[in-house]
């Protein structure tokens, strides 16, 4: 049986993904950390209510989902630990900088 845990789980995942698209489409979210770190909290949600309930399509979108954006965010702190090392400052409204 999936516990309430499960549910909770998914129903946030869906919600911080959507949140952080609409978000960005109405222009109050950049894509930079912020942004990253709600999909991944969401596909972390959500791949987690999809393997309770044996959905593995679902669990294997997630995954990559997730993989996206961690990949994304180490590259992010990387460039921006480049850009500190070669002592230069990120350009104003970099996404290295939401």
């Amino acid at each position: 049986m999936v516990t309430i845990l499960f549910e909770v789980l998914g129903w946030s995942g869906a919600a911080a993904l959507l949140g952080a698209y609409a978000l960005l489409s109405a222009g109050r979210l950049s894509v930079g950390r912020t942004f990253h770190v709600i999909n991944i909290a969401g596909s972390v949600g959500l791949g987690a209510n999809a393997l309770a309930h044996g959905a593995f399509p679902g669990v294997l979108v997630n995954t990559v989902w997730l993989l996206i954006g961690l990949v994304t965010l180490i590259e992010m702190q990387r460039r921006l630990s480049r850009t500190r090392r070669a002592g230069g400052a990120p350009a104003a409204g970099s996404p290295d900088d939401a």
